[in-house]
C-alpha cells in the first residue's frame, strides 16, 4: 500500500479514529524527546516558485525550504511527494540512503498536512518535474486533522467561511481571490496618495449614527456610561477635516450595519471614503472610472471581466444618464414633465412600483421606480445621476432642479458599487435635512439618521464645494475576481453561530 493511501485513510475509517493515530504520533515523537511543537524556527533559502521560475540558477545548488505536505506516495526505498508554501507547490524526493535511518523512518510517518522543513539540491526527475533531492528533514508542526481529499477540496460551503484557514489551503481559487483583494486595497493607496490625497484613520466608535441611512449597532461605554454606536459611515469626520484645511482626504476602514446578510451584504464591510475640496460629483465619476478600470488592466490585465453570469467591459467610457432619463428609457414614464407629487404617486403605481412603505413624494417615487424596476436592467458599468432630495440628505441640491441632488451611484450587474455627491455644505440646509430625519426616526424608522450638532457647528465655519465618494471594496473584489458571494472576498464573514461545527471528513 502507497504511503499516500496511508495517509488518505481507508474510507471505512471513521473521523475520530484518525485523529487519535494522529495524536498518538505525536505523543510517540514527544516520549522520544523530539516534539515537534518545540522547534522555534527554520531557516528557509528559497521559495519554491523561485526555484521554479529560476531553475538555471539553482539547479545542483543547496537549498532549504519549508511548508506543508500536500502528497505523498511511498516507492520502496524512495518516498516522493509535494509541499506547498506561500508561493507554490514543489515536489521532494527522499531515498534511504540520502538522509539518516531516523529521518527516512519518521518521514513514513508523516501525514499529508505535516509542516516540515528540509535541506537537500536542486534537480529534475526523469520525467522532467523540478523537485528538491532531501538530504535532511525535520518536521516543524504536526497536523492533527486530516485536510479534506484532495481531488474535491472543501466542498461543503458553509464550513469553508467558517474554517477560512484549512479553505485557504486546499483551494487556490480563495487564495487567488484573497491576493486580488490584497492588490485592489494596494492599487486604491497609490492611486489617491498619487494624486495628493491623504490617508486618514476615524473613530469607529461614536456618540451619534450618522453619516448614512442605516441600522446602526449599538454598544456601551462603561466608563462614560453612554450609549455608542459603531460607525455606519466615515462621510462626517471625513467632512469636518475638509473644514479643518485638509483639501484631498481618504480613508479605508471596517464600516458596520445592523442589517440582513445576502450575497452581496455582510453586517461589517469595507469601504473606502474620499473627499476632495473644490470639486464636485462629475470629479468624482472621472475619478472613480479611472481608478475601476486602471485597477482592473493593471490586477487582471483586461478590462474584461465575467461576473453575475455576464460579460462586463471596465474599459473607460462608463454609460452616464441621469435617473430621471433610466426611468424614462426603461419604464416610459417621464418624471421630469410631472410636477405634483400625487401624479408622481400614482404614475409609478401604474408600472407596479410598491409605494405603500414610503413617503407620498414625487421624490420616492422617483426612486422608488428606479430602486424596484430599473436598477435590475443595470448590466455594463452606469453611471446613475441626479438622485432626488428626498433619498439624498447629505448630498447638494442641484442648482437647476431643487427636486434632485448631484449624486450618482456606479452599478455593474444591478450591484451598486460606489456612491457620491456634490456634497452640501450649507449648514442651513444641512440642519433642516437633520431635522427631517430625526422626525422620521421618532416615527419609528431606526435607519434614519440622527441630529449631529458639531458637524453643522463645523459647516458654520465653512466648508469649500466638496466632491465626495464612498466605494465598496467588497463589491469592487467581487467583481474583478468573478464572486458571486460577498463571502467569498472576506475573509471571515460574519456567520450565524452552530454549537457544533466539525471539521469535513477526510473521505467524501
Amino acid at each position: 500500500m502507497s504511503e499516500e493511501r496511508n495517509n488518505q485513510q481507508a474510507p471505512e475509517m471513521e473521523l475520530s479514529e484518525i485523529l487519535q493515530v494522529r495524536r498518538d504520533k505525536l505523543s510517540a515523537l514527544q516520549e522520544e524527546g523530539r516534539d515537534p511543537f518545540r522547534q522555534t524556527k527554520f531557516v528557509r533559502t528559497a521559495w519554491t516558485q523561485e526555484i521554479k521560475e529560476r531553475y538555471d540558477d539553482f539547479e545542483e545548488k543547496q537549498v532549504c525550504v519549508a511548508g506543508r505536505i500536500m502528497s505523498k506516495r511511498g516507492m520502496g526505498k524512495a518516498i516522493f511527494c509535494h509541499i506547498k508554501d506561500d508561493r507554490g507547490l514543489i515536489q521532494l524526493y527522499i531515498r534511504s540512503d540520502a538522509v539518516t535511518p531516523t529521518e527516512f523512518a519518521d518521514f513514513r510517518k508523516y501525514d499529508i498536512g505535516d509542516i516540515i522543513g528540509v535541506g537537500g539540491y536542486v534537480f529534475k526527475t526523469k520525467t522532467g518535474e523540478i523537485s528538491v533531492h532531501v538530504q535532511s528533514v525535520v518536521l516543524l508542526a504536526k497536523s492533527l486533522r486530516p485536510l479534506p481529499e484532495k481531488f474535491h477540496g472543501m466542498t461543503n460551503t458553509e464550513l469553508k467561511y467558517r474554517q477560512r484557514y484549512v479553505d485557504l489551503i486546499v483551494n487556490e481559487d480563495s487564495r487567488r481571490n484573497f491576493e486580488i483583494r490584497s492588490r485592489f486595497i494596494s492599487y486604491v493607496r497609490r492611486y489617491l496618495d498619487g494624486r495628493g490625497y491623504m490617508e486618514v484613520e476615524t473613530p469607529v466608535l461614536n456618540t451619534i449614527s450618522g453619516g448614512a441611512t442605516a441600522r446602526p449597532f449599538v454598544t456601551h461605554h462603561n466608563t462614560l456610561d453612554i450609549d455608542m454606536y459603531l460607525r455606519i459611515a466615515t462621510e462626517l469626520n471625513l467632512k469636518r477635516l475638509i473644514v479643518g484645511g485638509i483639501e484631498r482626504v481618504y480613508e479605508i476602514g471596517r464600516i458596520f450595519r445592523n442589517e440582513g446578510m445576502d450575497t452581496r451584504h455582510n453586517p461589517e464591510f469595507t469601504t473606502v471614503e474620499l473627499y476632495e475640496a473644490y470639486a464636485d460629483f462629475n470629479d468624482m465619476m472621472d475619478l472613480f472610472e479611472e481608478l475601476l478600470s486602471g485597477a482592473a488592466l493593471e490586477i487582471l490585465g483586461t478590462y474584461n471581466v465575467q461576473w453575475q453570469g455576464h460579460d462586463v467591459s471596465l474599459a473607460p467610457g462608463f454609460r452616464r444618464m441621469t435617473m430621471a432619463e433610466a426611468v424614462k428609457e426603461y419604464l416610459g414614464v417621464d418624471f421630469m414633465a410631472i410636477t405634483d407629487d400625487a401624479e408622481a404617486v400614482a404614475a409609478a403605481k401604474s408600472v407596479g412600483v410598491d409605494m405603500e412603505k414610503v413617503e407620498p413624494t414625487w421624490g420616492h417615487a422617483l426612486y422608488e421606480c428606479f430602486d424596484q424596476k430599473v436598477e435590475e436592467k443595470m448590466i455594463q458599468p452606469t453611471f446613475i445621476t441626479m438622485h432626488p432630495v428626498d433619498v439624498s440628505p447629505l448630498a447638494k441640491r442641484s442648482p437647476k432642479d431643487p427636486r434632485l441632488t448631484e449624486r450618482f451611484e456606479l452599478f455593474i450587474c444591478c450591484s451598486e458599487m460606489g456612491n457620491a455627491f456634490s456634497e452640501l455644505n450649507d449648514p442651513i440646509d444641512q440642519k433642516q435635512r437633520f431635522v427631517k430625519q430625526m422626525e422620521l426616526r421618532a416615527r419609528g424608522d431606526d435607519e434614519a439618521g440622527m441630529m449631529d450638532d458639531d458637524f453643522i457647528n463645523a459647516l458654520e465655519y465653512g466648508m469649500p464645494p466638496t466632491g465626495g465618494l464612498g466605494i465598496g471594496i467588497d463589491r469592487c473584489v467581487m467583481l474583478l475576481t468573478g464572486a458571486s458571494s460577498i463571502r467569498d472576498v472576506i475573509l471571515f464573514p460574519t456567520m450565524k453561530p452552530t454549537e457544533n461545527v466539525k471539521s469535513e471528513s477526510v473521505s467524501r
